[in-house]
């Protein structure tokens, strides 16, 4: 007779879990942006030393949360532009456009007859039609994205002086005000826009097809027009959703503010291209973060917020922007040569 040995189950380990979250965390950005976590740590080290109670205090954090939501939103954009190798230097402009031409008398007079969502609609989609006028120029005109984007800065700027005859624009849609300029559950309703659009970037760009083309184009668009992606399309849809971005960055700012101003964003898009940069995404293409863009956005809002706490000058916040941006990019050169070398 012939005596069989029972086999042994083996243990389930959990180290493909492990493994798993480890492989999640890693694909988020954690690793490649642990120098800026480690600034904005620092950052708020600096803020409770300087400023106290001031800067801890929930509803200081909740500023610094209002302040960098607009930004945020117009950078996660930008963070796909550059991603392709663009560059949106109209961010700002189309922004003011869409506050004016959603607060033109006729415009709240029909949201009030019908619906506050005219104005968010309205801001968004004339972001989004000057984004698609950006892209078509570029992807199919072959107009140089720097001299597109530079022209639609001063004709939207432009467009809306001439809709507002350089006014500012008093919103009195109060349901409008009350849903976006209020709170929910504590939490101011633009920082929770902020983050559905951080979210749902990050998705679009890491876990969609969209998001593959956008890395391939930036990466190498020969290389993408031979592998059968159509590029001048997809940049088109691309310049389209940054200006679908500073359309939504306008309605918040709207509600921020309670007033459409052509003056609005003047500025903007140079914090909007230093965030993005500073968070990691490659001028070059080919390379783009929007969980590093949301920390560059935090970085400088934080810093804003310390230097107004401490009563420090404009200039002396410019300045420490700048040495900012030129640290930012010189660490990011030499962990991409670190990481060529490995």
């Amino acid at each position: 007779m012939s005596s069989s040995t029972p086999t042994k189950t083996p243990a389930v380990s959990d180290e493909p879990a492990r493994r798993s979250l480890m492989k999640w965390l890693l694909d988020a950005g954690l690793r490649r942006n642990m120098g800026l976590i480690f600034a904005l740590i620092l950052l708020c080290v600096l803020g409770a030393l300087t400023a106290g109670d001031r800067f801890a205090d929930t509803n200081n954090a909740m500023t610094i949360l209002r302040l960098a939501a607009v930004t945020g939103v117009v950078s996660i954009g930008a963070t796909f532009v550059i991603t392709i190798a663009g560059i949106d230097l109209s961010a700002g402009a189309i922004l003011a456009l869409s506050t004016v031409w959603a607060t033109t008398l006729s415009g709240q007079m029909f949201a009030q007859n019908t619906t506050w969502l005219v104005l968010p609609l309205t801001a968004m989609a004339i972001g989004a039609a000057a984004g698609l006028v950006n892209g078509i120029l570029i992807a199919y005109g072959k107009v140089v994205a720097f001299i597109m984007t530079l022209a639609m800065m001063a004709a939207a700027r432009g467009l809306a002086e001439i809709i507002s005859d350089k006014k500012t624009q008093l919103i009195t849609v109060d349901e409008f005000l009350q849903a976006v300029g209020g709170d929910f559950l504590g939490i101011p309703v633009i920082v929770l826009i902020f983050i559905v659009v951080a979210i749902g970037g990050w998705v679009l760009l890491n876990r969609t097809t969209f998001g593959r083309r956008t890395f391939a184009i930036g990466g190498n668009m020969e290389a993408a027009r031979l592998a059968g992606i159509k590029v001048e399309r997809h940049t088109m849809y691309v310049y389209a959703l940054a200006g679908l971005c500073a359309g939504i960055g306008g309605f918040m700012l709207m509600a921020r503010t309670t007033t459409g101003s052509a003056t609005h964003g003047t500025g903007l898009e140079l914090d909007v291209i230093a965030a993005v940069v500073i968070g990691g995404t490659l001028l070059t293409g080919g390379r783009g973060t929007i969980f590093g863009t949301i920390l560059g956005v935090l970085i400088f809002s934080t810093l804003t917020n310390i230097f107004a706490l401490n009563n420090l000058s404009l200039s002396v916040q410019l300045i420490a922007k700048g040495a900012i941006i030129v640290i930012a990019v010189l660490i990011q050169r030499q962990l991409a040569v670190r990481q060529s070398r490995t």
